[in-house]
C-alpha cells in the first residue's frame, strides 16, 4: 500500500500582475498549507514534512519559508524542488517517496508568483555590462534549447495538429472551466487569497471565431505557424498542495482519499518538450498495471492546445476526455504549481464529489522531461 492523499487544496489562479500580484512564492503557498493542517484531523500527528515545487522563486528554500509562514510548527522543515513546470507533481512523488521511507504525514504541492519572480543576469565578463536572461538554461551547451512555444508549434506541425484543431481544444477548456466555474465546482478546492475567490483566466465568449482571428506567436502563418497567445496558456500565479497520509495513519484516522498507485518521471528529446508526458504515462501505466480504458478522470497540462493534442495522438487518447471541467488553457499555469493542481482536480473529480475511481495527472516539462501519477479514490477506512 502507498501514501493516500486525504487533502487537495489550492489558491485562485491569477493572471501575473492582477489579482495576486502581491503575493510572493511563499505567500501563495502559506495559506493553502494553513487550512491542510487546520482541516486534519486533531489527533493528526506534527507534519513530518513540507516539499514544495517552484521555478523562478527567490530560492532560499521557499517551502521552509511557506511552512513557517503558515503557522507550522518550528520543528516541521521544508524541502523545494525544481523540476520546472513538473515541480509540483514531482513535489508530490518525494512526498509518497518520504511516506514509503517511514513518515506518517507531509504536506506536498507548487507554487509560482511569475508577478514577483526576480530578475536575473548572468555576471559580468570583463568590461562587459551584466546580461538579463528571461529562464535558465534547460540544456547545456550544443543542445538544443527551444522557448516553449516554439517547441511547441514545431511539435504541432509534426504531429499534423491543424491551427482549426488548436482553436477548438482550447475554447471547448474555456467553455468547460466557465461552466464548472458558474455551477460552484471549483469552489471547494480553493482558498480564496487578497479577495480573490475565483481563476482570472477564464473567458466565456472565447470561441473559435475569435480565435482564429489571432495571428500566430512563434511563427508566422506563411512559415506554418499555428500556436497563438489564444491556444496557449497564460502566465500566471498561484499555489497548490495535498496532505498525505500514510497507509497505517489513514487506517487510524478513516479519511477517504486518494491512494497512489504509481509514479513515473520521464525523459525526452530536449528539442521538443512537450511530448515528455507520454513516456511518463505509459511508465506509469505500466507500474500500476493499468491502462488508459482503466481511467475514469484524466488531468494533463494544458499548456499549449497543439501540444497536448500531440500527446492525445501519439498516446492513443480521446481529446474529449482530458480535463473535462478545462485544463490550464482556461485556468491558468503557474509553472511550479501546475502539477499539484492536476492532483487537486483528480481530488476534486474523485473523492470530493463522490464517484470514486481511478486517475492520472501528467505534466510535460521544459528540458525534455515528463511526470505522471495514478492515484485510485478509496474509501475512510
Amino acid at each position: 500500500m502507498s501514501a493516500v492523499v486525504v487533502g487537495a487544496l489550492r489558491t485562485p489562479i491569477g493572471s501575473a500582475g492582477h489579482g495576486l500580484r502581491k503575493y510572493d512564492a511563499a505567500a501563495l503557498a502559506a495559506p493553502v498549507l494553513a487550512r491542510l493542517v487546520t482541516d486534519l484531523d486533531p489527533e493528526a500527528p506534527l507534519v513530518d514534512d513540507v516539499v514544495l515545487g517552484n521555478c523562478q522563486g527567490p530560492g532560499g528554500d521557499v517551502a521552509r519559508v511557506a511552512a513557517l509562514a503558515a503557522g507550522l510548527d518550528v520543528g516541521v522543515p521544508g524541502l523545494t524542488v525544481d523540476r520546472q513546470c513538473g515541480s509540483g507533481l514531482a513535489a508530490i512523488e518525494v512526498a509518497v517517496g518520504q511516506v514509503a521511507a517511514g513518515a506518517d504525514l507531509v504536506l506536498a504541492g507548487g507554487t509560482e508568483s511569475a508577478s514577483t519572480a526576480p530578475w536575473r543576469s548572468w555576471p559580468p565578463v570583463g568590461d562587459a555590462a551584466p546580461v538579463r536572461f528571461e529562464r535558465s538554461p534547460f540544456t547545456p551547451p550544443g543542445w538544443d534549447d527551444p522557448d516553449m512555444g516554439l517547441a511547441a508549434d514545431l511539435l504541432a506541425a509534426e504531429h499534423g495538429i491543424t491551427r482549426a484543431r488548436q482553436d477548438a481544444y482550447a475554447a471547448r477548456s474555456h467553455r468547460r472551466a466557465y461552466a464548472h466555474q458558474q455551477a460552484g465546482g471549483f469552489d471547494r478546492e480553493i482558498v480564496a487569497l487578497g479577495g480573490l475567490d475565483r481563476d482570472e483566466r477564464i473567458r466565456p465568449g472565447l470561441d473559435e471565431a475569435r480565435l482564429a482571428r489571432l495571428r500566430p506567436t512563434f511563427r508566422a502563418a506563411t512559415d506554418g505557424g499555428t500556436v497563438t497567445a489564444g491556444n496557449a496558456c497564460g502566465v500566471n500565479d498561484g499555489a497548490a498542495a495535498v496532505a498525505l497520509f500514510s497507509p497505517g495513519l489513514h487506517a487510524t484516522l478513516r479519511r477517504p482519499g486518494l491512494r497512489v498507485l504509481a509514479c513515473a518521471t520521464s525523459g525526452v528529446d530536449p528539442a521538443r518538450p512537450g511530448i515528455g508526458l507520454v513516456p511518463a504515462v505509459r511508465r506509469v501505466l505500466e507500474r500500476a498495471r493499468l491502462g488508459l480504458d482503466d481511467l475514469d478522470a484524466i488531468e494533463l497540462n494544458e499548456a499549449f492546445a497543439g501540444q497536448v493534442l500531440a500527446c492525445c495522438d501519439a498516446l492513443g487518447l480521446d481529446e474529449q476526455r482530458v480535463c473535462p471541467e478545462g485544463g490550464a488553457l482556461a485556468l491558468g499555469h503557474p509553472w511550479g504549481a501546475s502539477g499539484a493542481v492536476l492532483l487537486v482536480r483528480l481530488f476534486s473529480r474523485l473523492v470530493a464529489s463522490g464517484r470514486g475511481g481511478r486517475g492520472l495527472a501528467a505534466i510535460a516539462v521544459g528540458g525534455g522531461q515528463g511526470v505522471a501519477i495514478v492515484v485510485e479514490a478509496v474509501p475512510a477506512c
